[in-house]
């Protein structure tokens, strides 16, 4: 502490110095030698989650897995919707950027930013204001059948022979 500052003038500046340095000392000891060693090292602006068990793993008298999970099933729906929310700000910024041409310039933006919502709407679409992890499962369970009885969605239903109509 004391050698990076230049020696007293005077008498009242080493008196000020002294009292700097015992309150000084205390605080800079307690930091160096416990507050340091013992932080853990990551962003402040980037909490890191551990994944846990999604709804079909846990256990039907499980209620402890089952709040992870709708917790994990939040967090995931925010993360996307802010992938969907940054795709859409490039999709507007190329289209301000690039108009007259932003038809042809901008089209795979368009067409990446649509596939993601479309698969967004897949995921979290007509399940209301307040969802549930138990009502997506369903949903994509539901969704699963449907498509091995009749092929993917929107392509009209497979009839007997096999082929749509």
């Amino acid at each position: 502490m004391q050698e990076d500052r230049p020696k007293a003038r005077n008498a009242l500046n080493g008196f000020v110095n002294a009292v700097y340095n015992t309150i000084e000392a205390p605080v800079v000891f307690f930091r160096e030698k416990i507050v340091v060693p013992n932080q853990s090292d990551y962003p402040w602006y980037h909490q890191k989650y551990r994944r846990v068990p999604t709804i079909d793993e846990c256990y039907t008298d499980d209620p402890v897995c089952k709040m992870e999970a709708q917790f994990q099933f939040k967090r995931d729906k925010q993360v996307d919707s802010e992938i969907l929310n940054i795709l859409r700000k490039r999709f507007e910024d190329c289209v301000l950027y690039e108009s007259p041409d932003h038809n042809v310039k901008c089209k795979p933006l368009f067409d990446q930013y649509n596939d993601a919502t479309e698969n967004w709407f897949i995921k979290y679409g007509d399940l209301g204001a307040y969802n549930k992890v138990e009502d997506a499962y369903m949903k994509q369970k539901h969704r699963m059948i449907w498509e091995r009885r009749h092929g993917p969605v929107g392509s009209g239903m497979k009839t007997n022979g096999g082929e749509a109509h």
